[in-house]
């Protein structure tokens, strides 16, 4: 048998196609598009609130409510005024003094006030204020106290010292007292038991040999009393040493002698 010359096909002389390689190129990127530095400005849309005329309105009447009932407590009045303490000036002048005579508003009346308006007053030594449940004042009050009416003077002498023209229902000093010796005497008198010293009449500075410091009393039960600035403390047991003069001289009046030792003569006659 003839050998035939047998051709692959795609495989002719000249005519034959180069293999393609394996190994492919590297691709060229493209370079990065340079992005221009103005930032653009994004636009805000901005929504327009609707005004709700009816939360407004309700909350106006919540506020005129509110006002409507800080003007009904501050109208509140003071209903009752406690007083305690006085005895020279009466509930009346101190109601007026501390201007509450019209009975204001209990919540705008301040403390602080009232007790600095009174103690401005040369009768008032001190003043406390308090307020209590609605509507209740109670003012407890330390008196500047009259001590003596000073007759040479014509002068009635508060218990610091103050002079004053007003008479009062309390003991009268008779004559004239040396300034070495009054400071003292208003200072004894002012240590004097109340029980003793509204017992008192007049006082008479009363000098003797013995003690230049010696005062007579008269009291308003009749008897005289003697007394010095050394020994006036002992006045303060009078009512008990009353008590026995009484027991052993009955009704008898006299003069208890305080300034040396201690003994009761009985008035002659």
């Amino acid at each position: 048998m003839q050998k035939q010359n047998i051709r692959k096909k795609g495989k002719k002389k000249g005519n034959v196609k180069k293999s393609v390689s394996s190994k492919r190129q590297p691709i060229r990127q493209k370079p990065p598009i340079r992005t221009s530095r103005v930032v653009q400005k994004k636009m805000v849309k901005v929504k327009r609130r609707k005004l709700r005329f009816g939360r407004v309105f309700l909350v106006l009447i919540c506020f005129v409510f509110l006002y409507m009932i800080g003007v009904q407590i501050l109208a509140i009045p003071i209903r009752t005024i406690f007083i305690t303490g006085n005895t020279v000036l009466t509930d009346q002048q101190i109601i007026e003094l501390a201007h509450l005579e019209e009975y204001p508003s209990y919540f705008g009346t301040l403390k602080s006030k009232v007790t600095q308006t009174l103690e401005g007053d040369v009768y008032i030594k001190k003043a406390k204020v308090k307020k209590k449940g609605c509507g209740e004042i109670y003012i407890e009050i330390e008196e500047n106290t009259p001590l003596f009416y000073d007759a040479s003077r014509e002068k009635t002498i508060l218990k610091d010292g103050t002079e004053v023209e007003e008479k009062f229902n309390i003991p009268i000093l008779l004559n004239y007292v040396p300034d070495t010796l009054y400071a003292l005497l208003k200072e004894k008198i002012s240590m004097l038991d109340k029980d003793v010293y509204v017992r008192i009449s007049e006082l008479k500075y009363d000098p003797n040999e013995v003690d230049d410091k010696r005062f007579s009393l008269m009291m308003n039960d009749g008897n005289i009393v003697y007394v010095t600035l050394k020994t006036f403390e002992k006045l303060n047991n009078y009512v008990s040493i009353l008590k026995e003069i009484l027991t052993k001289y009955e009704d008898k009046k006299g003069t208890l002698y305080l300034d040396e030792g201690e003994y009761f003569k009985v008035q002659e006659g």
